[in-house]
Parts: structure tokens; sequence; C-alpha cells
């Protein structure tokens, strides 16, 4: 890891959020709601823009089988990745969701930010999605913690591509820029491109450490490396 990085970009799900907050709440709750959230937001652009994009990829068939289906296979889809953005607002906005975050991370980016560092997200999720979990999370709203959010509409998270286009609208050399995740073909891209890395290995997920990369078991730990290595933190 690089002892002064300008920039941290950080994934979410089994990073900064416990897989099973992804998978046990955020995605039945979007399952149920999917068909009536349709119906009822008809009329929305935004809606029916991804329903346009969806009728794109399945040649006109009806949405709600294929996005079902996209659903089962947790596909990386943008439509499918916008909707539940849009399902999940309304419920973080009901007070129904609350994002879940593991208890070392708010006080980490906290410090960070406090030291000049700026902070960034990367996720498979949208961006909107991502603005939600930090923002309406148990540790209060952290959104604002953040200069940037991404998704994939910058690209696949496991192309060198994706990340080097992100260091360039951080404006900050690769090299300066660490990148936290929990999936190892992601931070193999990563530096591929020239971030430094770091694997989250935690233990609640059943992350398997990687041999090719530096691990830490969490936030504190990452943030108490980068103390002593630099004098800026």
């Amino acid at each position: 890891m690089p002892a002064r990085p300008r920039a941290i970009l950080t994934d979410i799900e089994g990073t900064t959020t416990p897989i099973a907050f992804v998978h046990d709440v955020l995605f039945p709750y979007a399952r149920a709601r999917l068909a009536g959230f349709i119906n009822q937001r008809a009329d929305d652009p935004a809606v029916i823009d991804i329903l346009s994009q969806v009728h794109g990829a399945n040649g006109g068939q009806p949405a709600l089988p294929t996005l079902l289906a996209w659903m089962d296979q947790d596909a990386k889809t943008g439509p499918l990745k916008a909707l539940q953005g849009l399902i999940w607002e309304d419920g973080y906005r009901s007070g129904e969701l609350v994002g879940r975050l593991y208890p070392d991370v708010a006080p980490a980016l906290q410090r960070w930010r406090a030291c000049g560092l700026s902070l960034y997200v990367y996720s498979s999720g949208s961006e909107a999605a991502q603005r939600n979990v930090f923002g309406h999370s148990e540790a209060g709203n952290l959104a604002g913690l953040f200069d940037g959010f991404f998704d994939t509409r910058v690209g696949p998270k496991r192309e060198p591509a994706s990340y080097a286009h992100i260091a360039s609208a951080c404006g900050a050399e690769p090299s300066a820029v660490l990148f936290l995740s929990d999936v190892e073909e992601e931070l193999d891209a990563a530096a591929s491109a020239g971030l430094s890395v770091c694997q989250l290995v935690r233990a609640a997920d059943g992350t398997v450490a990687s041999l090719r990369h530096p691990t830490a078991p969490d936030f504190t730990t990452i943030a108490a490396r980068l103390e002593r290595g630099s004098d800026t933190l």
C-alpha cells in the first residue's frame, strides 16, 4: 500500500457493508416490490428509460420476466441496477431501509477525510444506490464524506481500463489511489492499471485471502498502517 495516498477508492459489498445485508435485505426488498413499482411509476421518465433499455436487451419481450431472471442471476446489468436503486431509494426515504456498515468503516472514513484524503466509491450498484447506503447509514449521513461515486457505467470492475478511467476522473496518478475491495479479481484489475490495492478479508463474509495482494481484516487495520507509513495521517 502507498505511504501517502491522495485518494481512497472503496468497494461496498463485502468491503464496507456485509454481503448478507445486500443479499438478504436489499435484493429481496427490491424483488418483492418490483412489479408494483413498475406499475406505479409507469409515467416516470427514469423508469421509462430503464424499461426501454431492458426491451432493447431482450428483443422487446416483457420486461418483468427479464428483470426477475437478471435478479436470479445476480446480473450486473445497468438497467437492473438502476431500477433496484430507485426502489431502494424509496425504502431509505421511508425509513424501511437503513444502510448497514461494518463498525470500523465510519470512523476510518471520517479520519481519512479529516486528514485531507479524497474518498470515492466504485461499486456494481448504481450511483444512486451507493449514495443511499452511505447517506442513510446506521452511522448517519456519510455521503458528504465522498468526492465521487462510480458505477459500472465507467466499465466492468474486472477490467484495468475502468480503474485507469477512475484515477483520471479523480485527478490523481493511479499509484496515488488506494483501492479497497474483497474481490481478488477486482484488485488484479486495479493493480494492472497502476493503483495500489488492499483486500478486505471480512471473517463474517467468508472472504478467502489473496496471495497476490496485501490484506487486512478491517478499515481500522488499514488506517493504522497508513498512519505508521505517512506523516500526513
